[in-house]
């Protein structure tokens, strides 16, 4: 932008907007591609991270404090964000439980649950699953109803709503925008990004704030009976050509006050609502709406989220628990291929562990549990980067809306794989422990299968830790490969500790396979008095 004489360090994409969006009127935010409408909505909604906002939003007359807006406000996104694996019905009772305030009681959330869906017209699709977009699951359309209704579930007072019939077939639109008309006759402030919108669903708007690029306003004001306001004041400007019969409103505007059109007539529509008897009007109902109403008190919430930290720890993991038990994709191909492996190395190392006559038997033995730990180690790490990076686009949308902060999140994650790693360890370890034919006795049984619990444990963490500090999961994929590889070689097994430099030996230390190679050969060798040939114990030799 430098390049092409834009001398600011500062881009300004909004310039000196100023109006007034009220309950029950449904109010539709249109422009070019590139006139700043999201960035308007992503502004008023709190949804910014970078970039400086100057000037005031006043909700109901009090300055906008965020952390209360956030519980009176729904944003529905452009893209349909959802968890995959719960079904409609879940998806709604999870934002209704975490959302509502803790007074309202469980008949009374059921009921609302109930009424929403009948509005948003879901309630035949009430078991069906959500599925990724384009994949499985409901349609585009359905998708769109779903992302409305978890906001309205919120009960909240004022909707954004970002382009809600993009991609959209017209019965598909038709059908969204009157879920949408539905929710603003209940009495709700509705603010919709529009983009081209048909001749019905245009007149299904009440009001219009129109931009222009560079983020101007050139039209706050009512549409009126099939736009009749908007043509006449369009109209009345010097040299823009009459709209013709059955010609769709708003193209018509998006063609007349576009940029070339503007230097053809030398005129700036800023500067022309600027002067408007409109723009006079809509500052005098801005200035009026900006005083609160006499005996009004700002609203106040004494909790930043309407539910406890318990409330929301139990409801993160029961969504985890849904997800996990219908993504058989993910859990009955780790079972499967655990079994496989298990019954694979049991056939390698077949009675290994019973041979104790020379040092090599040691080093054989050793050289299974080497292999086993970083095989199903690097699966488990590489098979759940994909669930959790789905799942973690769901975070950012859910915690944006206030519903939890990112403990609950982390714990629902954490304690949902702790049973299915523990049924993944005992397949293992009975086929393995048994095929490779260690000893026998309780006490060395279950040491095996707790070093080996932990360390499939800490392969899915860290997994997911790397997902969880990488943009996606491609890149967490290469660096946790990186890491699998330092692991490796400091794992105590290739290169002893006794002959790793000096200055590289704390690493074998901090190397979490190190740790497990050494428990699971301690637990197994350490206490054996038998000879080999040489005349040295087992216990010796392993020491």
């Amino acid at each position: 932008m430098k390049a092409q004489g834009i001398s600011e360090d500062r881009l300004e994409l909004l310039k000196g907007i100023c109006g007034a969006f009220r309950p029950g009127v449904l109010t539709a935010l249109m422009g070019i591609s590139g006139a700043g409408k999201t960035t308007l909505m992503d502004v008023l909604a709190g949804r910014k991270s970078g970039g400086y906002v100057k000037g005031t939003i006043k909700i109901s007359g009090y300055p906008k404090k965020q952390e209360t807006f956030a519980r009176i406000s729904g944003y529905c996104e452009q893209t349909d964000i959802h968890s995959p694996h719960v079904t409609v019905y879940e998806s709604l009772l999870f934002s209704a439980w975490l959302r509502l305030p803790p007074e309202v009681n469980p008949e009374t959330k059921t009921m609302f649950i109930e009424e929403v869906m009948e509005l948003v017209e879901l309630t035949s699709l009430r078991e069906a699953l959500v599925g990724l977009p384009g994949v499985n699951g409901l349609s585009t359309e359905a998708r769109k109803r779903l992302t409305i209704a978890v906001e309205l579930v919120a009960n909240p007072s004022i909707i954004f709503m970002d382009e809600p019939t993009s991609g959209l077939d017209a019965r598909a639109a038709a059908v969204v925008m009157r879920t949408v008309r539905n929710t603003v006759d209940t009495g709700r402030t509705v603010v919709c990004t529009i983009h081209q919108p048909s001749i019905d669903i245009f007149d299904a708007f009440d009001e219009l704030l129109l931009l222009k690029r560079g983020g101007e306003e050139i039209y706050m004001g009512p549409l009126g009976h099939h736009s009749c306001y908007l043509i006449k004041y369009f109209e009345e400007i010097n040299g823009i050509p009459k709209i013709k019969d059955g010609y769709n409103p708003a193209t018509w505007m998006l063609e007349i006050t576009s940029a070339a059109q503007e230097e053809a007539l030398g005129v700036n529509f800023a500067d022309i609502y600027k002067n408007s008897e409109l723009y006079r009007r809509n500052k005098a109902l801005v200035k009026e709406l900006s005083s609160p109403a006499p005996g009004s008190k700002d609203l106040y919430f004494q909790t930043r989220y309407s539910q406890s930290l318990l409330t929301q720890c139990m409801a993160c993991l029961w969504k985890q628990y849904w997800s996990y038990w219908r993504n058989p994709p993910y859990n009955a191909v780790r079972f499967l291929f655990t079994t496989v492996i298990g019954l694979l190395f049991g056939t390698i190392f077949w009675d290994i562990g019973s041979k104790r006559t020379r040092e090599q038997d040691v080093f054989n033995s050793m050289g299974s549990m080497y292999a086993a730990v970083l095989f199903i180690g690097f699966q488990n790490c590489a098979s759940v980067q994909p669930v959790v990076a789905v799942e973690r686009t769901v975070f950012y949308r859910e915690r944006a809306t206030g519903m939890y902060s990112a403990l609950p999140y982390a714990f629902g994650q954490v304690v949902i794989e702790l049973p299915y790693v523990l049924v993944q360890t005992a397949i293992y370890g009975v086929i393995v422990y048994a095929m490779i034919g260690f000893q026998w006795t309780a006490a060395k049984f279950f040491w095996y299968l707790f070093f080996m619990y932990f360390t499939f444990l800490y392969f899915t963490f860290y997994g997911m830790m790397a997902v969880a500090v990488t943009p996606n999961h491609n890149i967490a994929a290469i660096v946790s490969s990186a890491f699998f590889a330092i692991w490796n070689l400091f794992s105590g097994f290739i290169i002893p500790r006794t002959r790793i430099p000096i200055w590289w030996r704390w690493y074998y230390w901090a190397c979490p396979v190190s740790w497990t190679i050494y428990g699971l050969i301690a637990s197994q060798y350490g206490d054996i008095n038998e000879k080999f040939d040489s005349g040295e114990t087992v216990g010796h030799f392993v020491r």
